[in-house]
């Protein structure tokens, strides 16, 4: 074999040495850092498990009361439903009362709208018109006692002059 290439195979493998010591050191140094870790997990596990437990527990309990409410949530929202249901007939049964009243108010308005027309015609009727009558009557008997409480005649002038604002 050539010198030369011996030579740089022999450096090759030097380096290859090298690089294997370097990694078992690495290795090493890995294993010492893995080996403090693991003894502070070790101090941290009983206390990791302490919280796990507790959250588990405190799962379940979640779990219940959760269950617990709603199992209330669901009675109280047909209660409301029952509740609801007996107002809304309230509200129609009153509805449909206050309606049967409004009709019979109107009614009744109406009749004695119509009972008022009937005695103010009663009224002009029996009273007003006799009243209109006698006062016409009166009224020609005081015209005819005038004209013959004046024995005089008009003279023409007086008669021209009625006779023009007659026109």
């Amino acid at each position: 074999m050539d010198p030369t290439l011996l030579l740089i195979l022999t450096v090759f493998v030097i380096l290859t040495a090298i690089a294997m010591i370097a990694q078992a050191c690495a290795l090493v140094g890995v294993l010492f850092a893995v080996k403090r870790l693991e003894e502070k997990v070790n101090g941290f596990l009983p206390e990791t498990t302490k919280l796990v437990e507790l959250a588990k527990q405190t799962v379940s309990e979640t779990k219940q009361h959760a269950a617990e409410i709603s199992n209330r949530a669901i009675v109280m929202l047909d209660m409301s439903k029952d509740q609801l249901a007996k107002i809304e007939g309230l509200v129609s049964d009153a509805t449909t009362r206050a309606r049967v009243q409004i009709e019979r108010a109107e009614m009744v308005l109406d009749d004695a709208m119509s009972r008022t027309q009937q005695t103010v015609h009663a009224v002009q009727r029996g009273v007003l018109s006799p009243i209109r009558e006698v006062h016409g009557v009166l009224s020609g008997l005081r015209a005819g006692i005038t004209a013959l409480g004046r024995a005089n005649r008009p003279t023409v002038d007086h008669a021209t002059s009625d006779e023009e604002m007659f026109i």
